[in-house]
């Protein structure tokens, strides 16, 4: 019962509850396996998709239009038996802090953290919009959240 490839590929056990093509999954970290192992196994996930979920923004570093593909979506039956719907980003805690604003040096890898706090905090600001203009609500889960799944 192989749930899993070495291609990075995730085959579900409940394929009904999986909104998207249950035969063509990919993560792309240990903790989406875990995440998607979760929404599989969870009896409260009704369904869940994995970058399924297309949001335009326009980042505040090069003021482009860009598509974002959040890592999940998630309807959730909670403990009151109230139904949520989530959109859930997967990020390490260590980039939901912008790099320092006056750093001794500007390396290569301090202008490569100030884009990419620009392009995420872009791609977070929208989702926030598009998930509430849904009924929905956006998340964003550290490693912190995932231990306790």
């Amino acid at each position: 019962n192989v749930r899993r490839d070495m291609k990075g590929r995730f085959y579900p056990k409940n394929p009904q509850k999986y909104k998207g093509n249950s035969q063509y999954i990919v993560y792309r970290s240990s903790w989406e396996m875990k995440c998607m192992r979760y929404c599989d196994d969870s009896k409260n996930i009704l369904e869940w998709g994995s970058e399924e979920i297309i949001v335009l923004y326009e980042s505040s570093w090069d003021k482009k239009v860009h598509r974002y593909f959040p890592d999940f979506y998630v309807k959730v039956k909670q403990s009151d038996g109230t139904i949520k719907k989530l959109i859930i980003e997967i990020k390490p805690k260590k980039y939901l802090s912008p790099p320092p604003s006056n750093p001794k040096r500007k390396t290569k890898s301090w202008w490569y953290m100030l884009k990419e706090w620009h392009r995420n905090t872009s791609k977070w600001k929208q989702a926030k919009l598009f998930a509430k203009d849904r009924g929905m609500e956006f998340k964003i889960m550290t490693e912190d959240d995932i231990s306790t799944i």
